[in-house]
């Protein structure tokens, strides 16, 4: 059964073995992250060239998703590295200090306006939210707090204000700088952390575009006031990330869940690609094997209709980053197989607007009630096949296309599959004899199945697919008798 489920995984010191690299391919990974928070250009330049590399002599499409780090909204340094702080201890937080001066008494912050955003009251989240300081009174450079849940606190720590509200930009000096750095590696995704409104999402969509970057942008859905504007930001990117981590610190961990299915739900039905992200299968970085929890979790969000499943720590740091890829694969092809991850009312009762669109839900439908095997859409962009996976469904949709950008793209597309295909000049029945030969190559079909076949009268122009043709394997019409 193949998967529908696409799987991100990250990179860093645990990949760098190209055997593991190979074997993570292997493994099933779609798409691989650079996460730009940690690790120098040059680093994620060599991993991306050995991803490129190695994906070309297994013959194989991955795409890169570049993640820009935002603002640093954290805590500095301590002396010795870490402390430890316990229930109704005084803290400083204090813009001023040294940031490497950290003591068990005060610690620098990274984020200096970070006076000007809080005010007696307010609660700040540390460490994902394992530590908790209220705010006792605010003077100058100093925040001072009282320590509600204390704890180890370590260097370079987040902080999140309880229910948001923080004014820093989304889009830092740095991010600009990895930018240029992403157009450079030639990243297919770029994920924008910390998005407030859609005004970020151009932001960074017209700073890719100055550098020369292409890629699709994905909007980081971390805090609080972004779910208030959430529409118009899904509007704006082409995908979406949960990234749950500082949601959860910001609206409260009982508010997540529904938080989850509500973005998924949301994006699917904007047309937008979505995809969860963080803590999944997180004991994996030291354990072979997953918590019964993190099976749950995976699993639920494949019924929930997530496009993607994210792994960070686990594959960039882990001890297993190969077992934690088998293991979320075997998770998410036995979701796809309940039924309620097969059906769809995705878009029934609404009109369409575009031609290629209603061909794409058309062959869904027919499809889905016909019994057919495969569907070959012919594309340029890859939009065919976006429209297409929205519809939950079993049948495995292969995106034909000249173009390795979009070949690339579609990796991120729950139940599509790219393949190279070229028939420039030729005729509509050697195309059809070629796309179900991509089928029958790639093991989905045999003599006597049906497949459906989605292409354009023009070839090479974008949005130009307006026919849908149904056949039957070992049935067409052959090229050279057409011409005899």
């Amino acid at each position: 059964m193949h998967r529908r489920t696409k799987i991100i995984a990250t990179l860093g010191p645990a990949t760098d073995d190209p055997a593991v690299m190979r074997d993570l391919i292997n493994a099933g990974v779609d798409v691989v992250r650079i996460n730009f928070s940690h690790g120098a250009a040059d680093q994620h330049r060599k991993r991306v060239q050995m991803l490129r590399e190695i994906t070309e002599q297994l013959g194989r499409e991955v795409g890169v998703l570049g993640d820009l780090q935002g603002p640093k909204i954290r805590i500095d340094q301590f002396v010795e590295g870490s402390i430890e702080l316990d229930e109704g201890d005084t803290f400083v937080l204090d813009a001023s200090l040294d940031p490497a001066k950290g003591t068990r008494e005060r610690v620098g912050i990274a984020y200096k306006d970070l006076v000007k955003d809080v005010q007696t009251g307010d609660r700040l989240m540390l460490d994902d939210g394992r530590l908790v300081l209220q705010v006792g009174e605010v003077t100058g450079t100093e925040i001072r707090t009282h320590v509600v849940v204390g704890g180890v606190l370590s260097n370079n720590k987040g902080i999140n204000r309880q229910g948001g509200g923080l004014s820093a930009v989304s889009i830092s000096e740095k991010d600009r700088a990895d930018i240029k750095l992403a157009a450079e590696v030639g990243v297919d995704y770029l994920a924008v952390s910390f998005v407030r409104s859609a005004a970020d999402v151009k932001l960074a969509r017209e700073l890719a575009r100055t550098a020369g970057c292409q890629a699709g942008i994905v909007s980081k859905i971390e805090r609080a006031e972004a779910m208030d504007v959430i529409d118009d930001i899904i509007a704006a990117s082409d995908a979406v990330m949960i990234a749950r981590g500082d949601l959860g610190v910001e609206i409260g961990d009982a508010e997540l869940p529904a938080a989850q299915k509500h973005l998924i739900n949301k994006s699917r039905r904007m047309n937008r690609i979505v995809i969860t992200a963080t803590q999944m299968m997180e004991s994996m970085i030291n354990n072979s094997i997953p918590t019964r929890a993190e099976v749950f979790d995976v699993a639920n969000a494949v019924l929930d209709g997530t496009d993607v499943v994210m792994l960070s720590g686990e594959t960039a740091v882990g001890h297993y980053p190969v077992q934690v890829v088998e293991s979320m694969s075997r998770i998410c092809i036995e979701a796809e197989k309940q039924r309620t991850a097969r059906q769809s009312q995705h878009r029934i009762n609404e009109p369409f607007e575009f031609i290629d669109e209603a061909i794409a839900m058309a062959t869904m439908y027919a499809a889905n009630h016909l019994g057919v095997r495969a569907i070959a859409a012919l594309t340029e962009s890859g939009s065919t096949a976006l429209w297409m996976s929205r519809i939950s469904s079993g049948i495995p949709i292969y995106a034909l296309t000249r173009h390795v950008q979009t070949r690339r793209k579609v990796t991120l597309y729950r139940g599509v599959y790219p393949a190279a295909f070229n028939t420039m000049g030729a005729s509509h029945a050697h195309v059809n004899k070629e796309a179900v030969e991509v089928l029958l190559e790639n093991g989905v079909v045999q003599d006597g199945d049906l497949v459906i076949i989605t292409k354009g009268d023009l070839k090479g122009v974008g949005g130009g697919t307006n026919a849908m043709k149904i056949a039957r394997v070992g049935g067409l019409i052959d090229p050279e008798e057409e011409n005899a």
